[in-house]
Formats: C-alpha cells, structure tokens, sequence
C-alpha cells in the first residue's frame, strides 16, 4: 500500500475517494445544444480512467434567465440532461472515480442578447465589467423561482446518479447577493452581513430539502474577495459557517473575484505567476474550519500538490489544467512514472481557447477534448514498422516523431539549429512565458525513452533525406519572419525574433504588431528593458486580440508601469533613412486617408511568418503523393492514400507552419492527425 500523501483515501461524509488529486470544476463548453453528450462524457471519462479521484463537471446552468456567456454551458433546467448525466456518471463510476456537477445561475456574469433574450439578474443594477450588462434589480418573486431552480437542479443531479453537487459562490448571482460589492439593497436581501446572507442560505436550505441528507453539497467560494470593498476573509469565513450549518459539506477555495480581466487573472493564475500562490492561505481557511476543503490555483506539478496534503494545507487538491495536459497524471504518479507526466506548462490556452474559438484546449494535448478521435495512449500500428523521416524539431516535428515512433516505426529528425524547440525556444526567452520549454523537454525526454534519432545542426538537403531510404517523410522546417509587406525599407527593421534572442535596444523604438499575438507583446516587453521609449503600433482596434483575458492583464499591466505608448488603428507601410542616421516609420490610418511619420532608432516589426518550403518543394517529385494532402483522410484521422507519382519511393508531407503560419496547439494538432493514422 502507498505511503503517497497524494495517494491515500479520502472519505467525504459517506463517499470514499481512492485519493486526494481531483479534477475541480470547470467549464470547457463541450456540451451540445447545452447537453454533456459524448464529447463532454469522454472528456470526464479519461479522466476516471487516468486514476483521479473525483472529477467535476463545470458550471450548469439553474434557469433561463442564465444563458451561456460562451461556449455551450450545461442547462440543468431542461428535463432531459438527466439522461446524459446519467450515462456520464454510470461511466465514470465503472472506472473507479466519483462525478459532482456545480450548479449557478450567472447573474450579471452574461449578456441580456444571448439564449432567450431574457435581462440578466443581479442583487443590484451594477454592470460587470466583463460582459458590461445592465441587471435588472432581482425581484422576490424572481429569487423565489431561482431558489426553486437551484433545488430542481440538484435533485435532477442527485436522480441521474451523480455524487454531489457544488454551488458556484464568486462572481455569479449567489454571491452577487453575499458580496457588498455587488448588494446595495436595503430590504430583506441586503443591507447587512446577515441580510446579504438570506438569498444564498435559502438556496442551501432549498437544495438540502430536496437532496435529503445522504447527498453531498458542496460550496466554491471566494472567502476573500482581496478588495477593500469586497468580501473580507472574516465575512467570508463567517459566511461559510453559516451555509455548512444549513448543508454544506465542502468548501473548495478561492481568493479573489472575477468580475474583470485582471480579477479573473489572479484567481485563475496563468504563466509566468508564481507557482500556487493562495495555496497557504487555502491552508489557514481550512485551519479556521471544521470542513473538508479543497483548492486549485495553478497546483501544476506533483510536488506541490504531495505537500499541500502533506502538510495538512488541503484535504483535497485540485491539479485541474494539470489534468487537462495529462488525464493519467495520477496513474503515472501511482506506478512510479512522474517523469512521464505531460506537464502543464501554465499557457493558460485552455482558458484563454475558450473566450476566444468557444471551446478548451490544452496548449499541447491535441487529444484534449477530443477523446474520441485521438487517443490519449498511442497504440502500436497494426502493419509493420516503417522508416520515417521528421524534417524540424519545433513542437510540430517533436510531435510527428513521439507518434510515429509510439506507433512503432522508425523515426530520424532532422534539426537545422543546435538545439530542438523551434519558435518555442525564442518564445520562452520571455520570462513571462519561460515555462513554455517544458512542451519541447517533455516531447525530448519521451524521445529518448522511443529511442528517436534527433540529429541537430544538419541542415538537411534532398539528399539526406534520400539516403535514408524512408517510407514517410514529414516537413516540419517552420516559418520565416515576414517582412515583405513593406514597400520600402525591410532591410532596415528588425522582427521579433531578434529582438528576442539579440542585443538589447536603446533609444526610441517602435514596434509594429500586425498579428496581435503574444510575440508583438513579447518583443515589445523585451525592447522595454533597455530602450529609451518605446511605442506599440498596431492595425487592430484594440492591443492584441489574439491574446485572451487571462494572459493580457499581466502585459497591459507591463505596458502601463513601462509607460508604453500604444497606437491603434495605424499601419506601417515603408521605412525610410533619415540624413542623422535614423530611421522614419511611414504609417497610415486604417480607417481614413491620414498618413504619420515616426522617427526612431529602432523598428521592429512582427508580421508572422512564412512557410520555410524550399526543402518541401525539392522533395515533391520524389515523392508518392508529390505531396498532396487528402484532407477528408487528414481530418478524419484516416490513412492517406493517394497516389500521384506511381515511382515515387515515399509519401510527403508537411505541418505546422511550413504549411502557414499558426499556433502551438495547431502544429501539435497537425502532427497528431496526420501521424496517428500511419
């Protein structure tokens, strides 16, 4: 038997978990039509499969007027979820692990234009930042039906056959009630601590009453909201003393509220934060208690979490993202193979995915969410082994090569650089993305176990590939940073790229991010170091789009204490030589026929890339297919079979952005669809 804190049975009330890791909740919207059909079922499924003890479903919705804010959130007030719910928890039952659902109504944390146009509710008319609705002021005969929906929602769970339920208490209407940020009421739902508390205990007493006393109920709070105006830790805990005596069974903790950008980033911290940063103070609210308690914030690593139980800080930990880079974390910690972990590196992309395509993913698990079309373990292939070629060994490449080799075939990368990890390498300069390596260390350690060949500074020509007489050969050579949109002048700039990996620059610079991504705002951080003064030019009507509300906060923030100078909706179109030696940024307006001159000592520009394709193109009438993708077959994740050079001696591909320029998470999802077939 183990002797791993991480390890032992845990049992909550009259449930035994096999032990502390659990999944908490949350919301990847991979409901259909607001149901946790098979998608949603898989996804929860892995998990019970890869040894968690519990696994969460996210927020579900109690009412009508509570619409989906993104994605395709669960609705627990429609009858027939019950069905689904059913199957999900009779599956992750049979592998061992238990199965709760939170339940919510959003309150002001939605739109008033989404599911049925119904006017978002709140305790009072305060907009939220984030979604910047207008509620309507909740009337008696409004809460007495949500308290009725919070009871109907938790005995439809308790029906279906799950576990437990958990209600959501930061940010939502539940604690929009408790909170005096966001109650100014002075009736009988507000105006003092004890008066705050009436709408949240009716709804405990209301779900108890319809549970009964054997299901578990349990509350995510934030005990301290951490604003002077907020909810304190004392009103906090005194809140949940309050709630357990009318049912609560569990808390699991947050600090911190989400009603903009830069609260949602602290409460769900992303990289380049401290590790578990609210992971004693989880710790002194579970001392203050007599609870069990549970907590997730950024407990990415198995270390950390060994010493939360450990040390007594937590009954429960939450290592959700954790789990969403590796369902089988807790089997690979149970036989010994923590090495093996894929580690979530913190990207905050599931997250941040989410608000901006509608669904989560992992920043380097492509079967993340898509359980059923891309196993998590990769099976040995059924025909004999092949000989493959890998050309690059950034995430795309490292990718293709961990399939192909745990298919069973032989596999050789080639790598132009001394080093494996591509734009990666570059990117995690930053030391706000400095843990992005770990996507490269893990992909280079799983190499060495399949016992890839990885030959680095071999810049690799038609010959060599030739010579090694290969079945399938993959180009993953990556992009070049685009300067051609220049009329004038692009032998005068730098790209983001060097400024990452240079000198530093000193004077004034200007950076001109066409892409908003992270690289433009990287380069931009980078340059602030050294430079004199440094401005932000983008297209765009806002600084970059592509970087989601988790992660932005932590560059705005940058921006503000390097006193960056951002501006919006301008163009750079040439740069010129100036007669002193410097240089002349020739913008224009996006949206009229005004024109700008900047003069700096630096330009830098961040445009993306473009394929590096020459090797690609000289290997096409070698090759099988003359390197032709069957794109049902591809997205399918079906062999590729056509033929159109009958006497060619291997089939070609290419991913990531030798094919155009995109994300991490696409290369990685390239390589795994075109791979896991062969």
């Amino acid at each position: 038997m183990s002797h791993d804190p991480l390890l032992q049975p845990f049992r909550l009330k009259h449930l035994t978990l096999r032990n502390r890791i659990v999944s908490t909740s949350h919301e990847p919207a991979y409901g259909e039509q607001g149901m946790p059909k098979d998608r949603y079922r898989l996804y929860h499924l892995e998990k019970a499969r890869g040894g968690a003890s519990l696994t969460m479903i996210g927020t579900s919705m109690v009412s009508r007027d509570s619409p989906s804010s993104f994605g395709s959130n669960l609705v627990l007030h429609r009858p027939e979820i019950e069905t689904w719910l059913r199957r999900l928890a009779d599956d992750v039952h049979a592998e061992g692990a238990a199965v709760m659902l939170q339940i919510t109504h959003l309150g002001r944390r939605t739109s008033h234009y989404a599911g049925d146009w119904l006017p978002a509710v709140s305790a009072s008319a305060i907009p939220e930042p984030f979604h910047r609705a207008t509620p309507k002021v909740a009337e008696d005969w409004d809460l007495q039906r949500i308290i009725a929906g919070y009871a109907a929602a938790a005995l439809r769970c308790r029906e279906a056959g799950l576990d437990g339920v958990e209600i959501e208490c930061y940010g939502h209407l539940f604690d929009g009630f408790l909170s005096p940020l966001t109650n100014r009421r002075d009736d009988a739902w507000g105006g003092t601590p004890e008066k705050r508390l009436a709408f949240p205990r009716a709804v405990v007493q209301a779900i108890r009453k319809a549970v009964g006393p054997d299901f578990i109920v349990g509350l995510r709070a934030a005990v301290d909201e951490d604003d002077p105006e907020g909810l304190s830790l004392e009103g906090g805990l005194n809140a949940v003393r309050v709630l357990a005596g009318d049912g609560i069974d569990f808390l699991s903790v947050i600090k911190g509220t989400i009603g903009n950008d830069e609260g949602l980033a602290r409460v769900i911290p992303p990289m380049g934060t401290p590790s578990a940063p609210f992971l004693d103070f989880a710790g002194a609210v579970k001392r203050a208690l007599d609870l069990p308690v549970m907590h997730a914030a950024r407990i990415n690593d198995v270390a950390t979490a060994r010493h939360a139980v450990r040390e007594g800080l937590l009954d429960l930990v939450g290592m959700t993202r954790a789990m969403m880079a590796d369902p089988h974390l807790v089997n690979k910690v149970a036989s010994g193979q923590v090495d093996r972990i894929r580690p979530c590196v913190g990207a905050t992309y599931c997250l941040d995915a989410l608000h901006r395509t509608g669904d989560s993913k992992c920043i380097h698990n492509p079967s993340t969410g898509r359980e059923g079309t891309i196993p998590h373990v990769i099976p040995k292939s059924p025909a004999p082994g092949r000989r493959a070629v890998v050309i690059g060994a950034g995430p795309a490449g490292l990718e293709a090569a961990r399939v192909l080799a745990e298919r069973g075939h032989k596999v050789i990368v080639f790598e132009a650089n001394k080093a494996p990890g591509g734009q990666i390498l570059i990117a995690s300069r930053s030391q706000r993305r400095r843990d992005l390596i770990g996507i490269v260390d893990w992909r280079l350690a799983e190499a060495d176990i399949l016992g890839i060949d990885i030959r680095c500074s071999v810049y690799a020509d038609v010959d060599d590939v030739l010579a090694e007489s290969p079945d399938v050969v993959v180009v993953a050579t990556g992009g070049l940073p685009d300067r051609s949109f220049l009329s004038e002048g692009a032998d005068l700039v730098l790209d983001s790229w060097e400024v990452m990996t240079g000198d530093p620059l000193s004077g004034d610079v200007l950076v001109f991010d066409a892409m908003g991504n992270h690289a433009g705002l990287d380069a931009t951080e980078t340059a602030t170091a050294s430079a004199g003064t440094v401005e932000y030019v983008t297209p765009a009507r806002t600084i970059a789009p592509e970087v989601g509300p988790l992660t932005s906060p932590g560059y705005l923030r940058m921006f503000a204490e390097r006193d960056v100078t951002t501006t919006l909706g301008w163009r750079l179109r040439k740069v010129t030589r100036t007669d002193d030696g410097r240089l002349a940024a020739h913008l224009t307006h996006e949206y009229s026929d005004m024109t700008r001159i900047r003069i700096v000592d630096h330009v830098v520009v961040e445009q993306g890339t473009l394929p590096n394709d020459d090797l690609y193109f000289g290997l096409v009438p070698h090759s099988i297919n003359c390197g032709e993708l069957d794109q049902e077959a591809f997205v399918g994740i079906r062999p590729q079979e056509i033929v159109r050079n009958p006497v060619g001696t291997f089939r070609l591909f290419r991913i990531g952005d030798a094919v155009a320029g995109r994300n991490i998470h696409a290369a990685i999802y390239d390589a795994a669809r075109l791979c896991l077939p062969v």
